[in-house]
């Protein structure tokens, strides 16, 4: 049921320093107003940015799979992911634990890549996180906003018909971010959407892992072979890095 207007803030999140939204529909909602977005797509695109720019890597995030991945890695000069997890480099993190410093890899995801394309297109700073480096993104966030909102979005992720689904990695990563940046300013006003997802991930912050593992997407990993990639999602502030998307590249901040 839909009551309110367009344009009257509602679906905006109106008057709150950090709001979250889910999937493209929400990047479209908040990418306007914000001063900050933050792309979190936990399983497995934000772990695995992580892992590459943690190690000094960049990534060149893509939304395909297909022969125009191929075209716009050549175009520029990157390394294209596997598509295939357990291929070489791929968008399994554990992959990329061997990565090169300095190398550009082309990484397609069709759900934390497609959100950092549509919010390339803002005057946003976009960042990616997740709950590995949910402080270290926070604290630029935070820096970063200049009195803008945070827009924190999770990406869900798809069902077999390409539809999109809910996923409880996200929203427990997402308020991985929203918790962080409360620490840093404990007076941040935050919406609702963003307060729930902060305290579902601070009841669980100590079996993190385990919920993970439990997930259906990490069920479906773990079926594959991939508990490895679990186990790196599942880690909470490991990690100081803080990919910036620039001229379409995640870097380090």
């Amino acid at each position: 049921m839909t009551l309110a207007a367009p344009g009257d803030g509602v679906f905006e999140q109106a008057g709150f320093d950090v709001r979250l939204d889910w999937g493209e529909r929400g990047m479209a909602n908040l990418a306007p107003r914000c001063g900050v977005l933050v792309v979190v797509d936990v399983l497995s695109f934000s772990t695995a940015v992580d892992v590459a720019v943690g190690r000094g890597a960049s990534v060149l995030p893509l939304r395909w799979r297909d022969a125009r991945a191929a075209e716009a890695a050549a175009r520029a000069g990157a390394v294209l992911a596997s598509r295939q997890r357990g291929a070489g480099w791929s968008l399994s993190p554990e992959s990329l634990s061997t990565l090169e410093t300095r190398t550009l890899l082309a990484l397609p995801s069709p759900n934390g890549a497609t959100l950092c394309s549509l919010a390339a297109g803002s005057s946003a700073t976009v960042l990616v996180g997740c709950p590995r480096n949910a402080a270290a993104v926070a604290g630029a966030a935070a820096a970063w906003r200049a009195g803008r909102p945070v827009g924190v979005i999770a990406a869900g992720e798809r069902w077999p018909d390409d539809t999109p689904r809910p996923a409880v990695e996200d929203l427990l990563g997402a308020g991985s971010i929203v918790s962080a940046l409360r620490a840093v300013e404990p007076l941040i006003d935050v919406s609702a959407e963003a307060e729930v997802a902060a305290t579902a991930f601070e009841s669980y912050a100590g079996a993190l892992g385990t919920v993970l593992a439990e997930s259906v997407s990490g069920r479906e990993l773990r079926a594959a072979g991939f508990g490895a990639d679990l186990e790196l999602a599942g880690c909470h502030d490991v990690s100081h890095a803080v990919p910036v998307l620039r001229d379409g590249v995640l870097r380090g901040g």
